[in-house]
């Protein structure tokens, strides 16, 4: 008999927020976030309260042992944006049991039908800031900071109960080519000069948010809004991205371009790969944590792409080079081991081909699953 809790109580908050660090305590590849950071969605003035309600629940079998979790999202602005009535479900984590898996979804159903939704899909957060995707392969790779792990049994609990793929993202390594970078910068050049294009100068992080922030926010806005479960971002979520590039962003593995009226046209964040720093913390800022991760920030083995985005006015002008051409630089010049690309979904046909300059090894895919609900429960 499996029962399932409302996480509302400080207690159970932090079992909901712990579960997944038990769960794959053995797991070499599987990465926690922040324990500091999941404890914010509890509280009354948390940052994405304003467009969303939320629910959490934690799944007990007949000793009171927790066997799993579950969230739901209602994120009103995504709905208004596509015109539909879903809710979301993320930070989802079981034991291999169906009878966990198929508790915890039917509470986040009743929830739904009882917000008058008629649709769950997800993993999706809040925003597509956050954690997404159910992986479905490269269970043998380990998981960068950026996005969530989950055992290969996930995708069979969740199709059991009616849901189907309604997306895909992919994953790749990337290292430089064997041939081809010096032409890659020659083109880059020429791109350069012939739209009166520069990289933005700036003396540290500090002084690039100054300068730029407002820019690539603007430009994000426009360039993700047709993707995939994006919303615009708000005051709140600019202040925490802010917040966060100050702590994890070296400056040498930033490019951004303007045009000559010193508007971005082109922006490229990638930060330091801190997974193992992070997961052998457990996710805690211990003493001992905190040195681990200034450490993988100050001397990277390896990178991860946080954010790309190309004004669309230059989309068919060549601009990707130019990222693309800095993105080997940074490869060659601190002899990293490769670039991660996070996801890129499986129909963003334009950054995806971006990555066949490079020697890619794609080697994770991850999927959102959908499914229509019935006015009452199916049991």
């Amino acid at each position: 008999m499996i029962t399932v809790k409302e996480a509302t109580t400080k207690k159970l908050q932090r079992e909901f927020v712990n579960y997944p660090v038990k769960l794959y305590k053995d797991n070499p590849n599987f990465v926690p976030p922040l324990y500091g950071d999941e404890m914010k969605m509890f509280k009354k003035d948390y940052v994405y309260n304003d467009m969303c309600d939320s629910v959490f629940f934690n799944a007990y079998d007949e000793n009171g042992k927790m066997v799993g979790r579950i969230q739901g999202i209602l994120q009103r602005v995504a709905n208004e944006k596509i015109g539909e009535k879903r809710v979301r479900f993320t930070r989802f984590d079981s034991i291999d049991d169906q009878e966990v898996a198929g508790a915890l979804f039917a509470s986040i159903e009743d929830w739904a039908r009882m917000k008058g939704m008629d649709t769950i899909c997800g993993p999706l957060g809040y925003s597509d800031l956050e954690r997404e995707g159910m992986l479905i392969e490269g269970f043998e790779y380990l998981s960068t900071f950026c996005e969530q792990y989950n055992a290969p049994y996930y995708q069979k609990l969740v199709e059991k109960l009616g849901y189907e793929k309604e997306v895909d993202w992919t994953e790749s390594r990337l290292t430089p080519p064997d041939e081809g970078a010096e032409d890659l910068a020659k083109m880059s050049e020429f791109v350069m000069k012939r739209y009166n294009l520069h990289y933005g100068p700036a003396k540290n992080v500090n002084d690039f948010l100054k300068k730029y922030a407002d820019g690539f926010f603007e430009l994000l806005d426009k360039a993700y809004n047709s993707l995939y479960g994006t919303v615009p971002f708000t005051d709140g979520m600019k202040k925490m991205m802010i917040d966060n590039f100050k702590l994890i962003v070296k400056l040498k593995y930033v490019a951004v371009i303007l045009d000559e009226n010193d508007k971005i046209v082109c922006l490229g964040i990638c930060f330091p790969c801190m997974g193992e720093a992070v997961r052998k913390s457990k996710g805690h800022l211990t003493p001992l944590g905190i040195i681990r991760i200034l450490h993988a920030i100050n001397h990277p083995k390896q990178i991860e792409l946080g954010l790309i985005a190309v004004n669309q006015e230059y989309m068919n002008k060549g601009v990707s080079t130019c990222i693309c051409s800095e993105l080997i630089n940074m490869l060659k010049n601190d002899n990293l081991e490769f670039a991660e690309t996070n996801l890129n979904l499986e129909n963003n046909f334009a950054i995806r081909n971006s990555w066949k300059r490079f020697n890619e090894h794609q080697h994770k895919r991850r999927r959102s699953f959908i499914k229509k609900l019935t006015e009452t429960r199916d049991d």
